[in-house]
């Protein structure tokens, strides 16, 4: 029987000197002194550093062998001298001198090289995946991804948590993204959709007596790219209990996300027990409902103050008058910042889209207290007091104002808030901050049809009295639901379920929704409901995500195994592809142009 290996090449030290060894693995580098051939050989578990001499019958062989060629080597364990440990390697204090080469896989030129770390093309690293997956940084990357997943499994049982598996193929939902179908067969003209979460299917785990349900779960969503979502598929930590309120989910969360990072990183964590921000709050003092606390600046509504007398900031006064509002963040001590500090935040400000950012800085002089810069004269020392009030500035601090819509506003003060921080160096990488934004609102106003519309998730419970809704207001009313962020990353959303037939058709009937399109777009759950149904709620964190984090790393593929591209396209399998029209005719289907 063959012996590809007697040990792994991160597994031999000074213990295992003197003895004879087969190691198989990549050949990683290869460095050639002369008389002698050094090879670094590598192997899931690490590398160990081989030595061959020019006189040996392979030593030509081994020499014109190509990087990442896999290779089996028989030889002898020799202590390094202290001069040359490698005290990077776990194997640094040893060396195998080759008695025996073998290939086992030979290998072409390299599109990619393997043996650095460095950022290539990213088509390239996609098209070829499985070598760039052997690098270093991402292959730690997918091993992490293993382990914490693992571990996260564990953890959850020990919650007396158990874990089933949902379908894959299900109906297509008329909620939240774009779904995946998938043409049946068996059933001309009907369709399949690849679930975008195991949402209805874990609540009916619930109303089926099951306590505490969790998976790894696949979720499918035809959405584009971004640096935090991958296109196509992902996965989460899908968790529903029954006969629980939104403290206890959140106990069961922290105590969860604290033991994974505290495992896996090395990191702070801020707070055990995450802060609980209402949304509004969150919107008010962030410009998000995804916030980075490690922040430390905040943004305050300075509106009234263009409404006083003794303010000469037309431009502004004039685009509140119209109902326009006007915020503010304040950096603390920084009056002394040379001008093209402010002018570069500005300057950034207009190139996101904004009209600017208007800025001074508070001074005194002689007991009196004044603006700094062409805007700060335009207010008075009473003015400046109160705008000091409501921001907590101090003298040596300044403020940037913008004016605009309040969603102008938010979006350009939360982008500010942190390109500020950043340019301040305030923010502390080495801390995760954890918190809870809740009381979502149940609806909003779609901004486009100007129709009312569930603002989150259309089966959560709403608060307050149940029995006495506010109807005629309804964009008064908050609900259980809850989002869970880390350093500004969104981890999940989750709710307290609606499991109330009557009430979900109320709910479901101020956005527009008749019974029947409720009893039809929802059957299954709502059929379900009205056979005893338990209180019950849930999130479920990203897997993915969470990877991202603890691995510190800027974009999801980074941490993905096989991701797609920008265009959710797979260009190491290349899919999506076309089919064959026996195919098609199988599935009574055929395709069309488009122009």
């Amino acid at each position: 029987m063959i012996t590809y290996r007697t040990h792994t090449c991160g597994e031999l030290n000074k213990s295992h000197k003197d003895k004879e060894v087969i190691l198989s693995g990549w050949i990683h580098k290869k460095r050639d002194h002369g008389n002698l051939l050094f090879i670094d050989l590598r192997d899931n578990y690490g590398i160990s550093q081989c030595v061959i001499e020019k006189g040996h019958k392979s030593f030509s062989n081994i020499e014109k062998t190509s990087l990442e060629t896999v290779v089996k080597i028989e030889g002898l364990v020799l202590g390094r001298s202290s001069e040359t440990i490698n005290k990077d390697l776990k194997t640094g204090e040893i060396e195998i001198s080759i008695n025996n080469f073998e290939i086992l896989g030979s290998a072409k030129e390299l599109p990619l090289p393997v043996f650095l770390d460095e950022d290539y093309s990213e088509d390239i690293r996609l098209k070829y995946r499985y070598l760039d997956l052997r690098r270093k940084r991402i292959h730690k990357n997918i091993i992490l991804r293993s382990e914490v997943i693992s571990f996260i499994r564990d953890e959850m049982q020990k919650f007396g948590f158990l874990e089933f598996q949902t379908p894959i193929l299900t109906s297509s939902s008329p909620e939240g993204a774009r779904d995946f179908l998938v043409p049946s067969r068996l059933n001309p003209g009907k369709f399949y959709a690849l679930p975008q979460a195991p949402q209805q299917f874990k609540q009916l785990i619930m109303v089926a007596g099951f306590d505490k349900y969790f998976q790894i779960a696949p979720c499918f969503r035809d959405e584009d790219a971004r640096a935090d979502r991958s296109p196509g598929e992902f996965y989460q930590l899908d968790i529903e209990m029954s006969f629980v309120n939104q403290n206890q989910v959140f106990d069961i969360l922290e105590k969860l996300l604290s033991s994974v990072f505290e495992k896996f990183s090395n990191k702070k964590i801020i707070n055990k027990v995450f802060p609980r921000i209402p949304y509004e709050q969150s919107m008010l003092k962030y410009g998000t409902d995804k916030p980075d606390l490690r922040n430390p600046l905040v943004i305050s509504d300075v509106s009234e103050i263009f409404k006083r007398e003794d303010v000469k900031f037309e431009i502004f006064k004039k685009l509140v008058s119209k109902g326009n509002i006007v915020r503010s963040i304040v950096t603390k001590q920084t009056v002394e910042k040379p001008r093209s500090f402010f002018d570069g935040i500005d300057k950034w400000a207009r190139s996101e889209g904004a009209s600017g950012l208007a800025y001074f800085s508070f001074e005194e002089s002689d007991g009196e207290i004044s603006g700094k810069g062409t805007i700060g004269k335009l207010f008075s020392e009473d003015s400046l007091k109160e705008i000091m009030k409501i921001t907590d500035a101090e003298i040596g601090d300044s403020i940037f104002f913008a004016c605009g819509s309040q969603s102008e506003v938010e979006r350009i003060l939360s982008l500010a808030r942190t390109k500020i921080a950043e340019d301040l160096n305030l923010i502390n990488k080495d801390e995760f901050a954890f918190c809870w934004i809740v009381d979502y609102p149940m609806y909003e106003v779609d901004e486009k049809t100007k129709k009312i519309t569930f603002s989150h998730n259309p089966f959560s419970m709403p608060q307050g009295d149940i029995e006495n809704l506010d109807f005629n207001n309804p964009l008064n009313i908050k609900a259980y639901q809850y989002d869970i962020v880390c350093n500004g990353i969104e981890l999940s959303s989750g709710a307290i379920r609606n499991h109330k037939p009557d009430l979900m058709y109320k709910l479901f009937s101020v956005a527009g929704y008749s019974k029947e399109e409720v009893d039809t777009e929802f059957s299954g759950m709502i059929n379900a409901f009205s056979y005893g149904a338990p209180p019950h709620g849930g999130i479920a964190p990203g897997i993915d995500r969470i990877i991202m984090l603890l691995a510190d790393e800027k974009n999801i593929r980074e941490v993905t195994m096989f991701p797609m591209n920008q265009n959710a396209q797979d260009l190491m399998m290349n899919a999506p592809s076309s089919v064959k029209e026996s195919q098609l005719k199988d599935l009574n289907i055929k395709t069309i142009k488009k122009d």
